[in-house]
């Protein structure tokens, strides 16, 4: 779908994108504040933004309960949501074209006057409780986690945040609330039609009633390896593992791009050349690889399910082909290979207001960045084997990783692959 970007500054100080997607019959909001885990005022009150966000649409100004705004909201079929993260925490929604005003002043109100109430605080404990519990049987969930802590990040496991639900206290919630969602601290991505809108929204965002702020910073960690790590779990029938590869800078585009390819030759298809190789040798189900990127750190990763009987041998061929990558034995079939794909993925991305939305939610977010749809493809056009190499070179350069896995057996086994994937940074 074709659109237009445009960054707005507001007077309160909140900054967003207004994308103007002619013809669309949906529109899509999004709201984020730098209000996650990361911001609460300390780790004995970690639940503290996730509880609040389970809450957010509660009581508020003009609803008693969060039933009857649920029944108001959704009446029209429009949709809406909350999540947070380390760093954020968004609210979300999506509606018909025909009530966007009526849906737009439904945030206003769920953001900026919710009434905090202890009957609330203890549903909604029991729920936050209900769902981390649920994680710790999703083996994937407990993994990753605990590969942060073994790097250095400054998170809890979900064990531990479980340990500190019972001490979150009405007036926490109340304190996080005013200290985060402040206008500096708000940033928007709203895309839809917006002819004759523009005006509209400024001044239904320019009125919501809530104190100045600032934009809080990104939290910083400094990260080093660690020490490979069983999570003992009798009921694991296999090894789920999880690999993650550490350099101390932002990526720039480029890179990012470049790594993107790479991870699809790697483990993309059936024919990549980790995956693909383990699939046709009968070694593991699945595997994954993929590369994040923020103002701090950047990680490669990768990640999956193996039987302990093929664990080895995969690992033999991770080491193989992530070798190779540093070697330069890439081709340029497999560049114009990834590079088709990408194109493809790109044009099927923008098929709907919200997907368009999300196009630009991720970089805006995290550091302001507003991305240019149009010339993506451009961008992968030039994506060169030679930058795959040197960034790739550059993760395994600065040697700062860890492995880690949940499994029934003891610690000698992911000691045993970890040793394998060594041979990369040490030489053999």
């Amino acid at each position: 779908m074709n659109h237009t970007v445009e960054e707005i500054k507001l007077r309160n100080g909140a900054r967003g994108l207004l994308i103007d997607v002619p013809g669309a019959s949906v529109m899509s909001f999004h709201f984020q504040f730098r209000a996650g885990n990361r911001y609460v005022k300390n780790k004995d009150i970690y639940e503290t933004a996730h509880i609040m966000e389970h809450m957010a649409f509660g009581a508020n100004s003009e609803y008693k309960t969060e039933f009857a705004y649920e029944a108001d909201f959704t009446k029209n079929g429009a949709y809406h949501n909350a999540y947070t993260s380390d760093i954020s925490m968004v609210y979300v929604a999506d509606c018909a074209d025909f009530e966007w005003e009526r849906i737009l002043d439904l945030k206003r109100l769920a953001i900026t006057t919710p009434l905090f109430n202890n009957k609330e605080l203890e549903a909604e404990k029991g729920n936050v409780r209900s769902e981390l519990t649920g994680y710790l049987n999703n083996h994937n969930r407990v993994l990753w986690p605990k590969i942060q802590q073994l790097l250095g990040e400054d998170v809890y496991s979900y064990w531990q945040r479980l340990q500190t639900i019972n001490n979150v206290k009405l007036a926490d919630i109340k304190e996080h609330h005013h200290t985060t969602h402040t206008t500096e601290n708000m940033r928007f991505v709203i895309a839809g039609q917006m002819s004759g809108r523009k005006t509209k929204i400024i001044k239904n965002l320019e009125s919501w009633d809530l104190e100045r702020g600032e934009r809080f910073s990104l939290p910083r960690d400094e990260l080093s390896s660690g020490n490979p790590t069983i999570i003992r779990r009798k009921e694991a029938s296999n090894v789920t593992f999880g690999l993650s590869v550490m350099v101390p800078r932002e990526l720039s585009d480029e890179e990012s791009d470049a790594m993107d390819a790479l991870n699809h030759i790697l483990t993309g298809t059936m024919h990549s050349r980790i995956y693909g190789a383990a699939r046709s040798r009968g070694l593991a189900y699945g595997i994954f690889s993929d590369t994040s990127s923020n103002v701090h750190n950047s990680s490669w990763d990768f990640g999956g399910q193996v039987n302990h009987d093929t664990a080895g041998r995969l690992f033999d061929i991770m080491v193989r082909e992530v070798r190779a990558v540093c070697d330069g034995k890439i081709t340029e079939e497999e560049l114009d290979a990834a590079k088709s794909y990408a194109l493809g993925r790109h044009q099927m991305g923008a098929q709907s207001t919200g997907q368009i939305a999300n196009y630009y939610t991720g970089r805006y977010f995290e550091d302001g960045v507003v991305r240019d749809y149009n010339s993506a493809p451009r961008d992968i056009n030039r994506i060169t084997r030679e930058l795959m190499q040197t960034t790739a070179e550059s993760f395994i350069a600065h040697n700062t990783w860890v492995l880690a896995g949940v499994s029934s057996e003891d610690r000698e086994e992911i000691v045993s692959l970890a040793d394998k994937f060594d041979t990369l940074f040490v030489g053999e």
